[in-house]
C-alpha cells in the first residue's frame, strides 16, 4: 500500500506521465471469490467471534452503466446480512481501496457486518471494474458508476436513502463522497471517509515533492477536497497520523476542513499507517465509534 509514491517518483522522474494506470490498479488477481475462507493477504484478521453464517454472505453480479456509456460493463459485488431485510435494514455501502479485491478487503466488511450486533446492519461491497472479477477497464466514471450499480440494486431490493450509510476507505473516498455530494440512484444519509486523499494534485506534490501540475502525471481528475464543499449529510472522518500512504496534513485534514455541512467529527489514530487503522485503534474502539456516528 506504500508503492504509490515511489511509483509516482519515478514516474515523474522518468517522464513516463501515468498515474492513472497506477491509483487505478486493480492489483493482484484472483480466480474465484473465497470470502471469509480467503487464505491470502489481507490487512487484519479477525478472530472466530467475528465470523458470519455462510447464508449471509452472497456474491453476485450486477449491471454497471456510467454516464455516457452505452452499455453496461458486469462486476462483482458482495451483500453481507440478510437481503430479505434490505426493505427495512440500515446498509453500508463500503467503497474499498485501490490494488486489491474483495477477498482482501473482506475483513473490513466483516468488520463492519458485526457492528452493533452481528448482521446488525447490511453490507454491500463491490469490485470496481477489473478488479478482482469484475470486468471491463477502471476509468474515474467507472468508480462512481459501479458504486451506483451497487446502490441501485439496494434500491431495487427496498432500500431508501434515509437508511443508506456511505463508507469509503482510501481510493473508495472518492466515489463516496462524490456519491454524497452529486447522488443519482439514492441520496445518503450520512457519509464515513478513512484515509481519503485530497486530491490527485495532492498526491502529486506528496510523491515528487514539487509543485507540479497533476496533469504531468495523470488525467484523473479526483478532487476530494473540493467535492466534500457540498457534501451535506453528516460526516465521520477517520484518518491515521502515521499514514506513510496518504499523508494526514495535506489530504485527510483538507479534506475534513473543507466540510461545511451540518455535522462532522474526526478521529486522528495515533500511530495507525494507512492499512492498520481498526487494528491500531482496536476493533471495539472502531466498531463502537461507527456505531455512535450511524445512531448519532
Amino acid at each position: 500500500m506504500k508503492r504509490l509514491p515511489i511509483l509516482l517518483l519515478l514516474l515523474a522522474c522518468s517522464g513516463c506521465l501515468s498515474l492513472d494506470a497506477n491509483l487505478l490498479d486493480p492489483g493482484d488477481k484472483i480466480t474465484s471469490y473465497q470470502m471469509q475462507n480467503y487464505t491470502g493477504r489481507v490487512d487484519f484478521h479477525l478472530d472466530s467471534s467475528y465470523a458470519l453464517p455462510a447464508d449471509m454472505i452472497h456474491v453476485f453480479t450486477i449491471p454497471s452503466q456510467g454516464n455516457g456509456e452505452s452499455s453496461p460493463t458486469t462486476i462483482y459485488a458482495a451483500y453481507l446480512g440478510d437481503t430479505s431485510r434490505i426493505a427495512t435494514d440500515t446498509v453500508i455501502v463500503y467503497s474499498h481501496g485501490y490494488g486489491h479485491h474483495m477477498d482482501f478487503y473482506y475483513p473490513r466488511a466483516q468488520l463492519l457486518a458485526n457492528i452493533g450486533g452481528k448482521n446488525h446492519y447490511g453490507v454491500m461491497m463491490m469490485d470496481y471494474r477489473s478488479f478482482g472479477l469484475s470486468s471491463g477497464t477502471p476509468t474515474e466514471e467507472g468508480l462512481y458508476a459501479d458504486d451506483d450499480a451497487a446502490i441501485q440494486w439496494l434500491k431495487s431490493r427496498g432500500l431508501t436513502g434515509d437508511r443508506l450509510i456511505l463508507y469509503g476507505f482510501s481510493l473508495g473516498g472518492a466515489p463516496a463522497t462524490y456519491l454524497a455530494a452529486h447522488p443519482r440512484a439514492l441520496a445518503a444519509k450520512k457519509i464515513i471517509l478513512e484515509a481519503p486523499f485530497a486530491s490527485t494534485a495532492s498526491l502529486t506534490a506528496d510523491a515528487t515533492g514539487l509543485d507540479m501540475p497533476s496533469s504531468f502525471v495523470t488525467n484523473l481528475k479526483f478532487d476530494n477536497a473540493e467535492q466534500i464543499k457540498s457534501v451535506q449529510q453528516p460526516l465521520c472522518w477517520i484518518h491515521g497520523m502515521s499514514d506513510m500512504f496518504i499523508n494526514i496534513a495535506t489530504n485527510g485534514e483538507v479534506v475534513y476542513a473543507n466540510y461545511h455541512g451540518p455535522y462532522k467529527e474526526a478521529h486522528r489514530i495515533p500511530g495507525a499507517d494507512h492499512g492498520t487503522i481498526p487494528q491500531t485503534w482496536g476493533f471495539e474502539n472502531y466498531a463502537d465509534t461507527v456505531l455512535k456516528f450511524i445512531r448519532h
